[in-house]
């Protein structure tokens, strides 16, 4: 075989090879998002699984603040089939329960109390680090595809959207009474 045919075949090899390695780092991200944004949903289930359990320990001690728990029940079950506003308006609501909590030292000092706070509160860690996951492999893909030369291949697919919380209050500090 002459040397201007390898070099031809080599120069036609070559785009092809970068064509299917883009094509496969596409096929790949897509799986991530799929899987990261199952994460989040193992880690919401793992959230709404939690929240009866403490709901149940609080009104064992606060029966007068049943509002608080209709409530905090309410936006449970709407956040199981809603997306993140109702997981926002779930956030603010056991919020709200943790703060009637802090106007009962016996309930404070319960141990079943303190490892459920103690749980909610690793669950969000999760929640977030899951978040942040998926918004990772959200940037990778948006990258990929409004980056040259893989947007050539990029073809119909669009830039996703990043998980973002849609009330601006979740983002504030919140406020303490000590």
């Amino acid at each position: 075989m002459p040397i201007e045919a390898i070099i031809c075949l080599v120069v036609l090899l070559i785009p092809v090879l970068w064509l299917i390695s883009t094509s496969n780092r596409f096929a790949r991200l897509d799986n991530l998002i799929r899987e990261s944004w199952a994460n989040i949903d193992v880690q919401l289930k793992r959230r709404h699984d939690l929240i009866p359990n403490l709901v149940e320990t609080v009104k064992a001690y606060a029966a007068h603040e049943q509002a608080v728990f209709d409530r905090v029940i309410a936006a449970r079950n709407s956040a199981i089939t809603g997306g993140p506003k109702e997981e926002t308006e779930l956030a603010q609501s056991v919020n709200k329960l943790l703060a009637i909590s802090e106007s009962y030292p016996v309930l404070r000092s319960n141990t079943a109390f303190l490892e459920l706070q103690h749980e909610l509160s690793e669950t969000e860690d999760r929640i977030a680090a899951a978040r942040r996951f998926y918004n990772a492999n959200i940037r990778d893909f948006n990258v990929l595809c409004q980056s040259f030369p893989s947007s050539l291949v990029a073809g119909s697919r669009q830039p996703k959207d990043f998980f973002e919380v849609d009330s601006i209050s979740v983002r504030e500090m919140p406020k303490l009474n000590l």
